[in-house]
């Protein structure tokens, strides 16, 4: 049974919105006012960058994290709702499934690190309704920074061929 008004009453408290590249709801919530130099960064930067950034992201039963990657670290923090299967590829050609939730003694993680230049894409667990996570940046996330899945779907269904089922349905 899907509990809209849970979702609808999220997204007010927090004033989400659409995140429209990734999908999912999002708000930052904290964006540091110091700054770092693009020349003090690794060239991966094409410009400055505050020194960290957060925020809130909701994911629903019809929505997901669309498959992409980012050029830094990524915390993700979970805080309610239903169990996320989140689907890492990492530059190494190695793989891994990890499941955010709150179940920590059943291999549900509450806090878990994507390193830059991961494919990333997460969806709610079958059955599920809602999950309300956080993610921490450093330095600040930029959408300059983001790249998305979509145009290497046949190079990373070639070298992941094990997950082609969830890359499929994260792009």
């Amino acid at each position: 049974m899907r509990d809209l008004e849970i979702i609808r009453k999220i997204i007010k408290k927090f004033n989400l919105t659409p995140l429209k590249e990734e999908g999912g709801f999002f708000t930052e919530t904290y964006r540091s006012d110091e700054t770092i130099g693009k020349e003090s960064l690794p060239l991966r930067y094409k410009s400055e960058r505050n020194l960290s950034a957060s925020i809130l992201y909701l994911i629903t039963y019809n929505n997901y994290s669309a498959l992409h990657k980012v050029a830094s670290d990524e915390v993700f923090h979970f805080y309610l709702g239903d169990a996320v299967v989140m689907l890492n590829l990492f530059e190494d050609g190695s793989s891994g499934i990890i499941n955010l939730g709150n179940n920590i003694f059943n291999d549900e993680h509450i806090q878990y690190v994507v390193p830059r230049n991961t494919w990333q894409g997460a969806k709610l667990a079958e059955g599920g309704n809602y999950a309300l996570l956080g993610t921490t940046v450093a330095p600040g996330f930029e959408f300059e920074d983001y790249i998305s899945a979509e145009t290497y779907k046949n190079e990373l269904l070639h070298k992941y061929p094990y997950h082609a089922y969830l890359i499929n349905e994260l792009i």
